[in-house]
């Protein structure tokens, strides 16, 4: 049976990403990738700060869940081949069909078009224009590792065992998330943390698969969501004013302790507070994916625009940045759906969707 909170806590995980990312856009403490000399407007930083840490490791243990769940229901062929379509053809073939545009934008922004040659100019924009599908690159690399380990433990062993994890235990996986956040992470490309994402979708896969431990979690939720609140505000105190995607940060035990009470946080209210539907949380659902796929191209030649074309005073930039990225990302993605070849290439759809 299908977990209404989870895909509630995924959709509304997407919509914070989109959020964030005109903050990020716009920041004024440092942090590289964002528009070159921007307006700023401080707290809007704060959310910035209060985000980052958690809400991708929150996906990854989302999507261990879930991946749990979806082997519950295919073969690990039919799972490996869905997995290919839907995380590999976006993150690569993608790359070419529309994320050229924010490569493009981005290496004009730093002043590198000059010292490219013409000829080149598309293709190392297309390499370059990754952006926020590291998460998927890494989501379908994930996929492929858990099938090995699948088929090493074939009764399952682990998984069972996982089962009876007590809070203390739930816990004390901090240990594991600090220790995994050490290593092993990207040079440059700190986005590319493969040791805490790896580490958290294993989690979500053996241990939050399980409905004894959603319950746990459940019976603590409010105590958890009010140790997140105290975390968050000392987080971004302790933090604020230097760049919160440095390693420094990133490694550091106050910051994984803080991100791992707020993912309990999150997984224990959404359980017993999120479980409803609504005609809007059912599109969300289906429709969430695109979004965090489309959205930064987007957002990218909005952000442009509106820093090197117009004059507009800094909460003006940020208002019109949210209203444009959200109708324009949900336009596209209507659109492209509906149209065979790039679907595929773009969204990872095979055939349109009813």
């Amino acid at each position: 049976m299908r977990k209404t909170y989870i895909d509630n806590i995924r959709w509304a995980t997407v919509l914070l990403v989109l959020i964030y990312h005109i903050c990020y856009m716009f920041n004024g403490v440092g942090v590289p990738g964002g528009i070159p000399n921007a307006e700023n407007i401080p707290v809007f930083d704060v959310l910035a700060y209060v985000v980052y840490p958690w809400f991708m490791v929150l996906l990854f243990v989302i999507s261990g869940m879930s991946a749990r769940y979806s082997l519950q229901k295919r073969t690990i062929k039919q799972f490996l081949k869905e997995r290919a379509v839907k995380l590999l053809v976006p993150s690569t073939l993608g790359l070419f069909a529309i994320h050229w545009i924010t490569g493009y934008l981005n290496i004009k922004m730093g002043g590198g078009l000059p010292y490219i040659p013409s000829a080149l100019i598309y293709l190392i924009s297309a390499v370059s224009g990754t952006g926020p599908l590291w998460f998927i690159q890494m989501l379908f690399i994930f996929s492929y590792i858990l099938v090995l380990l699948k088929k090493i433990d074939q009764n399952d062993r682990v998984w069972k065992a996982c089962k009876k994890a007590n809070l203390p235990i739930i816990l004390l996986l901090f240990v594991v998330i600090f220790g995994a956040a050490q290593i092993p992470n990207m040079p440059v490309l700190t986005t590319y943390r493969f040791g805490i994402y790896f580490a958290t979708f294993l989690i979500g896969y053996y241990v939050f698969s399980h409905d004894e431990v959603q319950e746990k979690m459940e019976r603590v939720c409010i105590p958890m969501l009010c140790l997140a609140v105290i975390g968050a505000v000392c987080y971004t105190v302790y933090y604020y004013g230097s760049d919160y995607t440095s390693p420094v940060c990133l490694q550091s035990i106050i910051t994984n302790l803080y991100l791992w009470i707020v993912v309990l946080a999150v997984i224990g209210c959404a359980k017993r507070y999120c479980g409803g539907e609504t005609a809007f949380s059912r599109y969300m659902a289906k429709s969430s994916f695109g979004f965090y796929i489309l959205h930064y191209p987007v957002l990218t030649v909005v952000c442009y625009l509106l820093h090197y074309y117009f004059d507009f005073p800094a909460i003006y930039n940020y208002a019109i940045a949210l209203v444009a990225e959200l109708i324009i990302t949900c336009t596209l993605y209507e659109v492209l759906k509906r149209v065979p070849i790039l679907r595929y290439l773009i969204l990872g759809i095979k055939k349109k969707k009813e």
